[in-house]
């Protein structure tokens, strides 16, 4: 194929395993009638009806926007309303101490790409999880940059701290700069989560790597599930560990309104500084509007002002905070099915903590999905494994479904 597309991009393509079992799964469930078609890898929260959750204080806001409200340019940074919203939804009473900034992002994964981007050379590794979200990948990929990683469990079902500090290390030894995407709450595809005496060996890893060198590690925690990760403010005290690191080390929170206000499609997130030094503080700011505005400019000026709205009233916050329990709990209760009914069919599981999906480790993932596809089942196959999304799946539909995998890891001898 004869090609002009430069060097660094030729060969690239879009192959979503996600989207693309997704797009089968609608397709049948129009022709068939949503009933008959199970679809386990929506990305999104659907309620027993199968129908896309939009939170009510959300969706009630959004129609009281003015035109100049939804359809004037925002600031490149973000409106400052907004970035407060964030940093107050975000952290909550556990707010780490140091010099806190923010800039808004084209959702969460604008926080990654402009974290790789910023904060790493070309050629350099970023250090991911074994168990991550493939999109990680392209990020990385897409800015040059190559993919490390580490192991997120050990055999105990914990937090691999031994991998993470031997990979943390190996990158300080040969890079100035070593970033490192984190998503160790509600992790996606997993459910697993690093309880806080974990995320506190993390940052002891990280310190003590870079402890009497000019090295430095950006550090960056994707809580894209954390509303829906446990008790509120339980669920974010790990954020304290974070307070008054040495100025080598940044971190970066990757935080997005995609879950937590069910707005997925809006593509409004905002990266989160924490830094003890306040020229770092300042430049975090300066160079990442800068990528921001070489990159899609300014924000969505919709959900930023539906936010500011609702985030200044403490009634609306209150409803929030008990529309995002009900499905939290709602989702627990789904999980619940499944892993007991998985156990009792003999399926091992990643260890579930919290969050819109459980992952089965097997081997010939793909060929156990297409299994499940003769019977109008939808999953997303992993290199390592399938993830379930428990977030779309009814209790209804639930029930029964570890005994369909059981039959269909069985009929293509899949092996875990």
């Amino acid at each position: 194929m004869y090609s002009i597309a430069a060097e660094h991009a030729k060969g690239k393509f879009a192959q979503d395993n996600i989207f693309a079992s997704n797009n089968k799964a609608v397709a049948l469930a129009d022709k068939l009638g949503n009933d008959k078609v199970i679809n386990a890898t929506v990305g999104s929260i659907l309620d027993e009806e199968g129908n896309l959750v939009v939170l009510n204080v959300v969706q009630e806001e959004y129609k009281k926007l003015t035109p100049r409200q939804y359809a004037a340019y925002a600031p490149i940074q973000g409106y400052q309303g907004y970035l407060e919203a964030c940093i107050e939804q975000c952290f909550c009473s556990s707010r780490p101490e140091g010099y806190i900034r923010a800039v808004s992002t084209s959702g969460g994964t604008g926080v990654l790409h402009h974290a790789v981007h910023n904060y790493s050379a070309i050629g350099d590794e970023i250090l991911i999880s074994d168990w991550h979200w493939g999109a990680y990948d392209s990020v990385i990929q897409d800015n040059l940059r190559k993919i490390r990683t580490f192991s997120l469990i050990n055999e105990e079902g914990h937090f691999d701290s031994v991998d993470f500090k031997k990979q943390v290390e190996y990158l300080v030894s040969k890079q100035q700069n070593t970033v490192i995407l984190f998503n160790g709450i509600a992790n996606n595809p997993t459910g697993f989560c690093l309880t806080i005496e974990e995320w506190q060996l993390a940052v002891n890893i990280i310190r003590e790597s870079v402890e009497g060198t000019d090295k430095n590690i950006i550090f960056v925690p994707d809580v894209a599930y954390l509303d829906y990760s446990g008790e509120k403010e339980e669920c974010r005290r790990f954020f304290k560990v974070f307070s008054n690191l040495p100025k080598n080390i940044l971190t970066i929170v990757a935080y997005t309104l995609s879950k937590g206000f069910t707005i997925y499609g809006q593509r409004m997130g905002a990266m989160i500084a924490v830094t003890s030094d306040e020229g770092v503080a300042q430049e975090f700011v300066d160079i990442n509007q800068y990528s921001s505005r070489a990159t899609w400019s300014n924000g969505n000026s919709a959900p930023q002002q539906a936010m500011i709205s609702i985030c200044k009233d403490a009634e609306k916050v209150k409803r929030l905070d008990l529309e995002r329990k009900q499905y939290f709990e709602l989702i627990q209760q789904r999980a619940d099915i499944f892993m007991k009914e998985a156990q009792e069919c003999n399926i091992k599981f990643v260890p579930y903590i919290s969050g819109f999906f459980i992952t089965i480790p097997v081997d010939g993932a793909q060929a156990v999905c297409d299994k499940l596809q003769e019977e109008n089942i939808f999953m997303v196959p992993l290199k390592k494994g399938i993830r379930l999304a428990v977030c779309s799946v009814s209790k209804k539909k639930m029930t029964g479904l570890a005994a369909k995998l059981r039959e269909a890891m069985d009929a293509v001898g899949a092996k875990q």
